[in-house]
């Protein structure tokens, strides 16, 4: 059935949320009962003056009748559907189920996406807790400090026959080593500390940049257009307030050089033509433009029509720029299963890896991933070249069986029958 078929659904919903007599609605109206109880049951179409007159009754916009759940809300029911292995008939119904029951169907979205942020918040806290390099050295500290505090301690409560010079010096290394372990307590409970705008602070460097580049939306039209970039560059880190260490501003200014030297290369305007012509993969676009293919896939990412994705680690593997999309998530810290792609570029210089990937544990979004790694710098006799590996994610919604099924992290990933896990996922039974 389709969306427009279930207008007398909507009616019907409506007037009981309202708590109206079929009849007195009718009446209101100026139509028979029995004319009113045919279109809410979808056994009469209705428009123009009667739909007017039954929207204006019960207080809704007209196009809240015939139009229903918007489409976001329509695809979000069916995702949860899938997710929920509903198959059959019942599958196909979120447009009714929408219509005839628009407050929970609201409630239900609502619910879901609720939960996709539960998820990716479980996430970001356990790779946190699994692999941040300062909580790591905070816990470190802690469990030192202590282990001195504890030792002091024992020495004082054991010996008796302590001399009062080497007495007075315990009781000064457990006030010193008290007041480090109270500091490093406090400050790792502020470390710790979340709050409703967590989500713009940042603890790293790293973190910092990826605010700066978050609040630029990852476009620099100035660097786009003028030729006295380094100037540029200079004005746009002066005048970031997140940038507070001096590590961040180093990085950022590396970044924006990046940018600066891509631009410069490759200006957006080509580039927009060349999509325009050719579409978006990139080894036809490298072709067309005479252009590095990492070159192609960073610029592809300044695209904001083409919402992409774009992850770039060393030759190390250490993930140095991240632009999240919505639906993959790139862990801050350690190697992971979304990195794979990254990571077959890096083994294989030169090369280009192409494949379509949904990160599980979400609303299954599917993306093209295309990863290429290339060198950096000017090469010097007897030294292995410096490299860099860039992967570029570009959301489609093609539906492919064929896209690879990986998880953020092993800790809260369902694939059970994994060949690569390395640690039990919280989500399987028992763990």
């Amino acid at each position: 059935m389709t969306r427009e078929a279930l207008t007398g659904s909507r009616i019907r919903e409506r007037r009981v949320m309202a708590g109206q007599k079929q009849a007195d609605l009718a009446r209101q109206i100026g139509i028979s009962a029995s004319y009113l109880n045919l279109i809410e049951h979808n056994r009469r179409r209705i428009g123009g003056k009667v739909l007017l007159n039954i929207a204006a009754a019960l207080g809704v916009e007209p196009q809240a009748l015939t139009e229903g759940a918007e489409a976001a809300l329509i695809a979000t029911l069916r995702e949860a559907a899938i997710d929920a292995g509903l198959t059959g008939p019942d599958a196909a119904r979120a447009d009714e189920f929408a219509g005839r029951f628009p407050g929970w169907a609201d409630v239900l979205v609502g619910t879901r996406r609720r939960i996709a942020a539960l998820e990716q918040t479980v996430e970001a806290l356990t790779d946190r807790l699994a692999h941040d390099p300062h909580l790591a050295a905070s816990m470190h500290e802690l469990l030192t400090t202590a282990a001195a505090i504890r030792s002091t301690a024992s020495i004082l409560a054991e010996t008796k026959t302590l001399q009062p010079e080497w007495r007075d010096r315990f009781h000064a290394n457990i006030n010193e080593d008290s007041r480090r372990l109270s500091d490093s307590a406090q400050a790792l409970v502020t470390y710790l500390e979340t709050h409703p705008d967590a989500s713009e602070t940042a603890s790293s460097p790293q973190e910092e940049v990826e605010v700066f580049l978050a609040n630029h939306s990852f476009e620099f039209e100035t660097l786009e257009t003028t030729e006295d970039t380094q100037n540029q560059i200079e004005v746009l880190i002066d005048g970031a307030q997140m940038l507070q260490s001096l590590a961040a501003r180093h990085i950022a200014k590396g970044v924006l050089q990046q940018v600066a030297r891509d631009a410069a290369r490759l200006p957006i305007v080509l580039l927009r033509e060349a999509v325009a012509r050719l579409g978006s993969d990139p080894v036809t676009l490298a072709r067309d433009l005479r252009q590095p293919v990492v070159r192609i896939l960073r610029r592809l990412a300044a695209l904001p029509e083409l919402g992409a994705g774009l992850v770039v680690c060393d030759r190390s593997g250490t993930v140095i720029f991240r632009k999240s999309v919505e639906g993959f998530t790139v862990p801050r810290h350690g190697a992971c299963c979304p990195l794979w792609p990254l990571f077959s570029a890096l083994n294989h210089p030169g090369s280009v890896m192409a494949t379509r990937v949904s990160q599980l544990g979400h609303a299954r979004a599917e993306f093209d991933c295309f990863a290429a790694c290339d060198t950096v710098g000017v090469p010097s006799y007897n030294a292995a070249p410096l490299v860099q590996a860039v992967m570029l994610l570009i959301p489609t919604t093609s539906g492919a069986e064929s896209a690879e099924q990986m998880g953020s992290t092993c800790r809260i990933c369902p694939h059970e029958d994994c060949a690569a896990r390395r640690e039990p996922s919280i989500l399987s039974q028992g763990v």
